[in-house]
């Protein structure tokens, strides 16, 4: 039994070896990933799994998102603000959410289009999620606990820093081209 339990442990080294440097890697980015970014969501179009931690080094704005809303007309401020900046650092992230006013009652794909077709939104997507109430996806359980503030409607937006620092937190009525939001996101893309 010994001898045939050393063979197997002589024969899987090399793949043991191999598998130290890739676990070093992952350790690695996670060390690199903000704590606020540790989230993997589904994206909107295919329900494929995407890491936020992708996004770690970017300037984040994290916006829940709905197509029948009184300011679902934001998508296009929130698309002009990510083709302006996204070369500089900027990513936006929307999240559609049913929780205010049953406003996003669309199914992936229908959502996909009409903020494609609607205001031509290239920035990422994700899949029809919670942002409120008692069971907040894990996203946004960990933004309303650093800031003390959950959105309240469609269109709140989150800004985050390169370092995974929440910088502010703007309610619906805050437009993308609003100066002092404007102004807080130029400051943490000069950093």
């Amino acid at each position: 039994m010994f001898k045939l339990f050393s063979r197997f442990l002589i024969a899987a080294a090399p793949a043991l070896v191999v598998a130290a440097p890739a676990l070093a890697q992952s350790s690695a980015a996670s060390a690199s990933c903000p704590v606020i970014l540790r989230h993997s969501f589904n994206r909107l179009q295919d329900e494929a799994p995407q890491a936020l931690c992708q996004y770690a080094g970017k300037v984040v704005l994290v916006v829940n998102t709905a197509s029948y809303c009184g300011y679902t007309s934001q998508y296009e401020g929130l698309e002009a603000l990510y083709a302006k900046y996204g070369a500089k650092g900027l990513v936006v992230l929307g999240f559609p959410s049913n929780d205010f006013g049953k406003q996003e009652p669309g199914s992936g794909k229908e959502i996909a289009d009409f903020c494609y077709n609607t205001y031509g939104v290239k920035f990422p997507m994700f899949a029809k999620t919670v942002v409120s109430g008692p069971n907040p996806n894990p996203l946004y359980a960990e933004l309303r606990k650093l800031t003390g503030k959950t959105p309240a409607w469609n269109f709140h937006k989150f800004l985050i820093d390169r370092s995974g620092k929440v910088l502010d937190s703007y309610p619906s009525k805050v437009t993308p081209d609003d100066k002092k939001l404007v102004g807080a996101l130029e400051k943490a893309l000069a950093m």
